[in-house]
C-alpha cells in the first residue's frame, strides 16, 4: 500500500470512529485511488473491519487481512448476488454486536445486481435496531454509483469526493515539478510510467480514457450515436481550453446530429470525470446556450492524445499555453465542491479564462504563459462589470502556477474562510 496519504484518508477514518448515521460513499472517476483511500482509512481508524472487493475472491470474514492465510470465498465473483450481499452484511452485524463496532467496506459494489435497493433495506433495518455497524461503499463506475445513491439511497449516505490528484499531492508522492505535473496530469497510476512515454500513453488511453467511455458511459447509458460520443471526446481532448460552438463541433465531427445531442453527450462525459463544457458567465443566469469552453478534467487526456513528448510539448508555446490553461480549469472544477460553479466570460472585446461563482461571491482568473500584455485587460473589464469580484492573474506578472494550484477553487472566492 502506498505510504502517501491523501487528505480523504484522515477524514474517512474520523468519520468511521463516529456513531454511524449515514453510509459513506467514496465517489469519483476511475483510477483516482479510491480503493487505496479506503484501505488506508480502515487501518487508521483502529476499528475491526472487513474489506470486500466484490469482483475478487476475498478472505473469510472472520480473518483479518494480512494476519491469517486467506480462504477461498464460496461465492465466485460471478455469483455475488443479492443473497451473497445479505450474507456478508449479516456477518458484519454479528461482528459489530460482539464488540464496540465494526466497519464493512464494499468496493465495486455496483457489480452486485440491485445493490442499492438491498443496501437501503439492510441499512434502514440497522438504524431501526441501532446497530453499531459502519458501512463504506465505492465503485469504479461513477454513473452507476450516482444512479444508485440518488434513487434508492437518497438521504442515507454522504459522499466523500475523490478527484484526480492535485499538484501538491503528485509532487509529494512522485517528486514531479510543476511542468511535469501539467504534462503528465494527476492520475497516480499513470505517474510511474512517466519515464517510458509509450507505456504512459497506453495506460492513459486504455485504463482511463477507453475504460471510462466504454464501461462507464456506453455500457450503462442509452447512447443512440456511440461513435459521435467517442469522436466528441477525442475532439475535446484536441481542443481543450478553447470555446467551440456546438454547430462548429458538428461540422468538425462530420455528423448530422443536433446541438441538444452534443450537449447531452458532453454532460455524460463530465459525469464520469473526463470533460467539462463550461458555460459563459452572464450573471446569476449564465448562458448555457452559448458556445461551451471545452476543458478535459486531467491534462494527461490532452497531452497523451497529442502524441507530443514532454520536451516537444513544452517547446510548442501555443500548445503548452493551452495545456497550462487546461490544468487551471481542471483544478478549479475538480476542487470546486458543492455550490461552486466554474464558467468563462466573454463580451464583445474582452474575455476571461475562468469565472468562479459561489453564491454572490465571484472570482475571475486569467492564465498567462507568455509576455502578452493584453492578458490583464479582460480582468480589468470584468472588474468594471462586476465590481465586487476578485481578480487573479496566474503566470508572469501575477502569482505562480504552482502557488495557484496549491489552493482549492473555493479559496479564490473566499480566501479568509
Amino acid at each position: 500500500m502506498p505510504r502517501f496519504e491523501r487528505s480523504q484518508v484522515a477524514a474517512l477514518a474520523d468519520r468511521l470512529r463516529e456513531t454511524p448515521r449515514r453510509i459513506v460513499a467514496v465517489f469519483g472517476p476511475r483510477q483516482t485511488g479510491k480503493t487505496v483511500i479506503i484501505r488506508q482509512a480502515l487501518v487508521r481508524c483502529g476499528m475491526p473491519f472487513h474489506y470486500i472487493a466484490v469482483d475478487e475472491p476475498d478472505p473469510s470474514p472472520g480473518r483479518r487481512p494480512g494476519r491469517d492465510a486467506p480462504r477461498t470465498d464460496p461465492f465466485p465473483a460471478a455469483m455475488r448476488d443479492e443473497r451473497w450481499l445479505v450474507g456478508r452484511w449479516e456477518r458484519a452485524r454479528e461482528k459489530a454486536a460482539a464488540g464496540r463496532g465494526f466497519v464493512l467496506a464494499l468496493d465495486e459494489i455496483q457489480k452486485v445486481p440491485r445493490w442499492s435497493e438491498v443496501v437501503k433495506g439492510l441499512w434502514d433495518a440497522d438504524r431501526f435496531a441501532d446497530r453499531p455497524l459502519r458501512v463504506v461503499i465505492a465503485g469504479s463506475s461513477p454513473m452507476t454509483m450516482q444512479q444508485g445513491l440518488n434513487e434508492s439511497l437518497a438521504g442515507r449516505f454522504e459522499t466523500m469526493p475523490v478527484a484526480q490528484w492535485s499538484f501538491p499531492e503528485i509532487a509529494a508522492a512522485f517528486g514531479f515539478d510543476i511542468d511535469r505535473y501539467v504534462f503528465y496530469g494527476g492520475y497516480p497510476g499513470a505517474a510511474p510510467h512517466a519515464g517510458t512515454p509509450p507505456e504512459w500513453r497506453d495506460y492513459v488511453r486504455r485504463s482511463i480514457a477507453d475504460a471510462s467511455v466504454e464501461r462507464d458511459v456506453l455500457a450503462l447509458t442509452r447512447v443512440d450515436r456511440p461513435a459521435l460520443l467517442t469522436r466528441l471526446f477525442r475532439l475535446a481532448c484536441q481542443m481543450s481550453g478553447q470555446m467551440v460552438a456546438y454547430n462548429k463541433m458538428l461540422g468538425q465531427l462530420r455528423d448530422a446530429g443536433n446541438t441538444t445531442t452534443l450537449a447531452r453527450y458532453l454532460d455524460l462525459l463530465g459525469r464520469v470525470g473526463l470533460v467539462a463544457g463550461l458555460a459563459r458567465y452572464a450573471g446569476p443566469m449564465s448562458d448555457r446556450a452559448a458556445s461551451p469552453k471545452l476543458n478535459v478534467l486531467d491534462t494527461s487526456l490532452m497531452t497523451a492524445a497529442s502524441g507530443y513528448t514532454f520536451e516537444e510539448a513544452t517547446a510548442d508555446r501555443t500548445f503548452w499555453g493551452r495545456v497550462v490553461e487546461t490544468a487551471v480549469g481542471a483544478h478549479l472544477i475538480n476542487t470546486g465542491g458543492i455550490g461552486l460553479r466554474v464558467h468563462y466570460w466573454r463580451d464583445d472585446a474582452h474575455e476571461v479564462d475562468f469565472v468562479i461563482e459561489r453564491g454572490p461571491k465571484l472570482a475571475a482568473v486569467e492564465v498567462k504563459t507568455g509576455r502578452d500584455r493584453s492578458s490583464g485587460r479582460g480582468l480589468a473589464a470584468f472588474r468594471r462589470r462586476y465590481e465586487h469580484a476578485r481578480t487573479v492573474l496566474v503566470g508572469p506578472g501575477g502569482m505562480s502556477l504552482a502557488d495557484f494550484l496549491a489552493e482549492p477553487a473555493g479559496y479564490w472566492v473566499a480566501p479568509d474562510e
